[in-house]
């Protein structure tokens, strides 16, 4: 079994991606369906006893619910390995055994020699099989319903997440209802049921289900990574089944690389770039004052504040390595832009939405520089009468939060609410939205997707045991976009400097941990 930290650098795929890469190998004679699915429930038991070396130790119980298609196949092979390991094992079949899938069937057949299959449905009514009590024991529950196939709500399954809510959840090590309630481990084979495994969306009609476990196998899903299902799963871990990934695939961002390498021996402060960040006025310039340090601190050889003259004994106050410079409306800008040695730009922390900031923001664009465009900034751009967004090149960086990207782009935004059923996820909305503005967008969130005009997409997951939820903090978004400006100012282009300050972005967020501000950030990037 690989280790957490093969999550890595992983492809992520849609549902339609996997059935593809799957039916080609099965096609091209490099392994069938049978061992597919054997390498899969091999996987899973690997995964369940490497989370919980206690279950490999001695023989436990577990009720393994298989559903209709090939995931329920998965679900025999895991049942009858765990049998064979001397676990007491119950299965239950969502369906009729005889429409099961060949090699679905040929696994329910080799179960059957083991021990019996009930119904999952008792049959002439809606009710659920297991009586609530059941499910308060230690007992392994195994999902293998439905994985990556469910688009579309699924009848009787209401009580699968009202029962495992019951059951307690270990997202915060902590059984729902204390001690007086023994709870199950619930695990997902592949993809956790009632989700979608392309937008990540809930498609269930009651409560979600909780999982302790989702053995995910590889090539891993998108909605894995986003959408609702996060909220409702304590840990991912990878099953490699012995498939490759699609060139086209979804990648997961991992470590950076090269960012503490200058260019050569020879290397100078103005060989590894020069910031330029833009500042609002008096009072105004401390998000500003965090994004200059950030981009400081990633690498920028130099790296100057822009701020007005009402703003200029305020900033000498705060800054030491940060050049401090005069720049009031769009005009100045124009001409501190006459300096080539400026790489990069940032704009928007603390720039007001004014005519002063759209000034800046036009003569930025204008100039036609490398330029983070965050906060105040899409603010301006996002507003029709100005005409600014028109003028967005290749060379920019749009970093918004959701709400932002709701005004940029509320078509997009408004499908990512109403279609996440049908599969249509943040990643979809942000590959359009970077194809129409012709530039690199970066959206945040626990999942931060990056994608640029050609359609290359990176999702950045702050999930699980990578989870950083104290960046919630005012100022954190300013860090980034300094990260990135920092980046760009070093040479990396748009999409590539978004990536690794987003990546950069948590890893500092999780070494400080809980009680972080805004201000730790940079200070933890040296480690």
């Amino acid at each position: 079994m690989e280790s957490r930290k093969a999550l890595e650098m992983t492809e992520l795929l849609t549902a339609a991606q996997m059935r593809a890469i799957e039916q080609a190998a099965i096609e091209s004679g490099q392994v069938t369906g049978l061992e597919l699915m054997e390498r899969a429930g091999h996987g899973v038991v690997e995964a369940v006893f490497e989370e919980w070396p206690e279950l490999a130790a001695a023989p436990s119980k577990a009720a393994v619910l298989c559903g209709p298609g090939n995931n329920g196949g998965d679900g025999f092979v895991v049942a009858r390995l765990l049998k064979e390991w001397g676990w007491e094992v119950e299965v239950y079949l969502f369906g009729d055994p005889a429409r099961l899938p060949p090699d679905a069937k040929a696994n329910h057949d080799r179960w059957c020699d083991l021990g019996p299959v009930r119904p999952y449905v008792n049959e002439g009514s809606d009710a659920f099989w297991l009586e609530p009590d059941a499910w308060r024991e230690e007992t392994l529950i195994i999902d293998a319903l439905f994985g990556t196939g469910l688009t579309r709500p699924v009848e009787h399954f209401g009580a699968f997440g009202w029962a495992t809510q019951l059951s307690g959840w270990r997202g915060d090590g902590q059984p729902i209802g204390g001690d007086a309630y023994p709870h199950s481990r619930v695990v997902a084979v592949d993809m956790p049921s009632w989700f979608s495994s392309d937008s990540g969306a809930h498609l269930g009609r009651d409560n979600p289900a909780r999982f302790d476990l989702v053995a995910a196998v590889r090539p891993m899903k998108l909605g894995q990574f986003t959408g609702a299902l996060p909220a409702h799963v304590a840990a991912v871990a990878p099953v490699e089944i012995g498939l490759p990934a699609p060139e086209e695939a979804v990648r997961l961002i991992g470590p950076p690389e090269g960012l503490s390498k200058p260019a050569g021996t020879a290397a100078h402060k103005y060989t590894q770039g020069h910031a330029l960040v833009l500042s609002g006025g008096a009072g105004r310039t401390g998000a500003a004052r965090l994004a200059a340090r950030a981009a400081l601190r990633v690498g920028a050889g130099l790296v100057t504040l822009g701020a007005p003259d009402d703003a200029q004994a305020e900033c000498a106050a705060q800054l030491t390595a940060v050049m401090l410079r005069e720049i009031g409306e769009g005009g100045a800008l124009a001409a501190a832009l006459e300096d080539r040695r400026l790489d990069a730009l940032c704009l928007g922390p603390g720039l007001g939405v004014d005519e002063r900031g759209a000034g800046l923001v036009a003569a930025a664009l204008a100039s036609g520089r490398r330029a983070v465009l965050d906060a105040d900034a899409l603010t301006l751009l996002s507003d029709p009468e100005r005409g600014l967004f028109a003028s967005l090149h290749g060379g920019c960086l749009l970093t918004p939060h959701m709400g932002e990207f709701a005004r940029l782009f509320p078509d997009l935004a408004r499908r990512v609410m109403e279609e996440a059923a049908e599969g249509y996820s943040r990643v979809d909305a942000v590959r359009a939205a970077a194809a129409r503005a012709g530039c690199t967008v970066l959206l945040k969130g626990a999942d931060t997707v990056v994608a640029d005009p050609s359609g290359d997409v990176a999702l950045n997951a702050a999930l699980y045991e990578r989870a950083a939820p104290w960046l919630a903090t005012a100022g954190a978004g300013d860090v980034l976009a300094g990260l990135a400006a920092g980046l760009m100012a070093r040479g990396r282009a748009p999409a590539r400097a978004a990536t690794a300050a987003a990546w950069l972005h948590v890893e500092a967020a999780r070494r400080v941990g809980p009680g972080l501000i805004a201000e730790d950030l940079s200070e933890a990037l040296p480690a």
